[in-house]
């Protein structure tokens, strides 16, 4: 079977690292990759955005399906395309992508099905925005409606932040947003929770705790992601009965009620505030750095899995994990998420002590005349799986301390409110 995934951070080598233990395999296609995916795949310089070369390069390589890494293409719409030329695509197609395509479509379908999430306001332009933060209660969270790789979030103190968030957005620093939302702050602990569905069944797919802040102790500018753990602390039997009859259930009514169906990862990002569960966003695909973090647990078969959910069969398969706590943390360029230099060589690979329990996934790296050079802001994932997450975050320091790389920084408290002190 030859496998075409699309993407290359490090969520994308996760996926190829899952991908390449299946028995089914004889050939892994990255597209394009990174320094990482091309010790068990073929790398292919292409632009994931441009379908038609991607078609044409699936038809003549005759690859049996295609894992979709990132939300651009999702949203854009290439699954509706690829399905349409006979491709076998895993991933949810354009409409059912809105939910992370456009926050504000996604709050009108919370809105409708009574779905708990923050109170909202969507305004069209500056001047109707700037007068709402006059009267608005603050903190006040500032989301641009567009996709913007996870950064085009504000939470603001005081107006004069509003103030400049308003003006950002609008001014496109996150590409052309129509739209801007506001919402009311919610004090609480994040959770991200996963599932994955056919589009009759889902099934749980793990939960984690993201870091999205740059400095230590969650503080600083949004990123991609600075690291993850997972299972995430506050994950219990009760609780989930409440995401999945109050968020869950809803949301994929919602999807098939526009008459399509929820095939692929979805990723809720919550917010739990004294046990009861709110819906900040969604994501269409598995989270990064969460999926470097989760899929070292998974014990079953991903190809079976992603071939159950083309073909409708999820309640067919059985998924098993492994009971170990995993800890990831991401090495970034110096800089990030500001400016950052790019090519710069990284050695000392050779003395990672990696094995079954510990993982590297590279994100924004490439190999050129068999040398590995960072070309972007989050460079590597150091993931370890334990039975406690101190010695899962004691073998990732001990990796990081022996790749040395002066060029760049990670967080050192990465999972601080369950590591034992």
């Amino acid at each position: 079977m030859k496998i075409a995934i699309l993407g290359s951070g490090g969520r994308e080598h996760a996926l190829a690292f899952s991908i390449s233990k299946s028995n089914k395999i004889e050939k892994i296609y990255c597209i394009p990759g990174n320094a990482g995916t091309c010790e068990i795949a073929e790398n292919i310089s292409l632009n994931i955005n441009d379908f038609k070369i991607v078609y044409e390069f699936l038809k003549k390589n005759n690859v049996n399906f295609v894992v979709v890494g990132p939300e651009d293409p999702l949203v854009n719409g290439i699954v509706d395309y690829l399905e349409k030329l006979g491709i076998k695509v895993f991933g949810p197609n354009k409409i059912a992508s809105q939910l992370e395509g456009s926050k504000i479509f996604t709050k009108k379908l919370c809105k409708k099905f009574n779905i708990p999430t923050a109170e909202f306001g969507i305004f069209e332009n500056p001047d109707d925005s700037y007068r709402y933060i006059d009267n608005a209660k603050h903190p006040l969270v500032i989301k641009a409606d567009n996709l913007a790789a996870g950064k085009g979030v504000y939470i603001c103190k005081e107006k004069n932040e509003s103030y400049l968030a308003v003006k950002e957005i609008f001014d496109g620093k996150f590409g052309t947003a129509k739209n801007i939302l506001f919402e009311e702050f919610l004090e609480g602990e994040e959770m991200s929770y996963f599932i994955i569905s056919d589009g009759k069944t889902f099934k749980y797919f793990g939960s984690a705790q993201d870091h999205k802040r740059v400095g230590e102790g969650d503080v600083g500018k949004n990123t991609g992601g600075m690291g993850a753990y997972s299972p995430s602390r506050l994950f219990n039997e009760e609780l989930e009965q409440k995401i999945l009859e109050k968020i869950i259930k809803p949301t994929l009514k919602g999807i098939n009620d526009l008459g399509t169906k929820y095939k692929g990862f979805l990723y809720a990002g919550l917010m739990i505030v004294k046990d009861e569960p709110f819906l900040i966003e969604y994501n269409v695909r598995m989270g990064d750095p969460e999926c470097q973090t989760i899929l070292p647990t998974l014990e079953t078969d991903i190809i079976k899995i992603f071939q159950s959910c083309i073909d409708e069969k999820l309640d067919e398969i059985e998924i098993k994990w492994i009971n170990k706590k995993s800890l990831c943390v991401v090495l970034c360029s110096n800089g990030y998420p500001e400016k950052y230099e790019k090519n710069i060589i990284i050695k000392n690979f050779e003395k990672l002590g990696l094995n079954e329990n510990n993982y590297l996934f590279h994100a924004g790296t490439e190999k050129k005349d068999n040398k590995i050079y960072a070309v972007g802001g989050r460079v590597l994932n150091f993931i370890s799986l334990s039975n406690t997450y101190t010695e899962a975050k004691k073998k990732i320091y001990e990796n990081l301390e022996k790749l040395n790389w002066e060029k760049g920084f990670f967080r050192k408290d990465i999972g601080y409110k369950v590591i034992d002190k």
